[in-house]
């Protein structure tokens, strides 16, 4: 029986630099409520939202990931020839095939190994935890890993629902070799039996050929499960990266909506001085993108630095999961 051999990479892996790409357009909650029967207060006091950015008619899904991509690597100094695999987390690109991943990787001038990840509001920590494996294992020397979404296109504006919580925007990094272990072992599973609380749904009066569906969520079901069981999920992303909530300079969940990250935060009990991310008060929900947004506002904002231990987490349609401790890499621009 013939032997088949088996590759070895790097021994730990790291996020080597983070850039990301915000649309120019600002909305605020009473451009919003132009069109959606609510008003500012009510919006700040369910979600905690006072902006989001839209992406413009000239600026695609694929445009926002590019840019993105191309500021991640020119932090991390590495070069597009050198990443072997793309791997871009969405759930708002217009198409199943071809997917965004090749696309963009044929923009940077890269040929290689390009795929997308659809795991919702989860996406980007799945999409890390797969790319740190690929490089552990060999598979990659280097690879790219994208969060990007254009919720706009997929909303109802007149869902008291929805039309006030999602956004536009984009992020990436580059995860390669490091001395020192930058990303910790991931925490995740699915609950399929709760599949119905976030789905995408045709609709007649707002669709379009090349956007047919939107965002429909059902809002009390979202909070009743994820500021609780997601306390659970990220205990064991702490202790199986060996830490204690002790060792935590900042703590970096999915920007879904202010109270459920002030719940979660109190669920985990977070001792004083651990920073937060608050970033969904002016970025909305970015779904796949909110994470690695997070990150660079709190870096951009003196919240936390480059080479601070963070606590990731991130939740959403699925319903799917993911939570990982990593050291913050460089960030683009700062």
């Amino acid at each position: 029986m013939a032997r088949i051999s088996q590759r070895t990479g790097a021994s730990a892996t790291a996020m080597l630099g983070l850039g990301v790409y915000r649309p120019a357009r600002l909305v605020t909650n009473d451009e919003i409520c132009e069109v959606l029967d609510s008003n500012d207060e009510w919006i700040q006091t369910r979600s905690g939202i006072r902006t989001r950015r839209f992406a413009g008619e000239d600026e695609s899904l694929l445009d926002m990931a590019t840019h993105a991509a191309r500021a991640a690597l020119e932090v991390s100094g590495i070069g597009a020839e050198q990443i072997s695999t793309v791997i871009l987390a969405t759930s708002t690109h217009a198409q199943h095939t071809p997917a965004a991943a090749p696309i963009v990787a044929d923009r940077l001038g890269s040929r290689a190994a390009a795929f997308d990840v659809s795991a919702g509001c989860a996406g980007f920590c799945h999409a890390l935890s797969v790319a740190s494996d690929l490089v552990r294992g060999g598979n990659a020397g280097y690879a790219l890993v994208i969060g990007v979404e254009k919720l706009s296109t997929f909303m109802d504006p007149t869902d008291r629902g929805t039309a006030f919580i999602f956004a536009d925007g984009a992020g990436a990094v580059v995860v390669g070799p490091a001395e020192d272990a930058g990303i910790g072992p991931v925490a995740w599973g699915s609950d399929g039996s709760q599949s119905h609380v976030i789905t995408q749904q045709p609709t007649c009066q707002h669709n379009s050929a090349e956007h047919p569906m939107v965002v429909q969520m059902e809002g009390t079901a979202v909070f009743r499960w994820a500021p609780f069981a997601m306390a659970d999920v990220a205990r064991e992303s702490i202790e199986g990266a060996g830490l204690t909530i002790d060792d935590l300079d900042a703590f970096v969940p999915h920007q879904a909506n202010l109270r459920i990250t002030e719940t979660l935060a109190r669920n985990l009990k977070l001792p004083e001085g651990i920073a937060i991310a608050r970033d969904v008060q002016d970025s909305g929900n970015t779904s796949a993108a909110s994470v690695p947004l997070a990150i660079e506002a709190m870096v951009r904002q003196g919240q936390a630095k480059a080479g601070d231990t963070a606590l990731l987490i991130a939740f959403g349609a699925g319903l799917s999961f993911a939570s990982q401790v990593v050291t913050l890499p460089p960030v683009a621009g700062l």
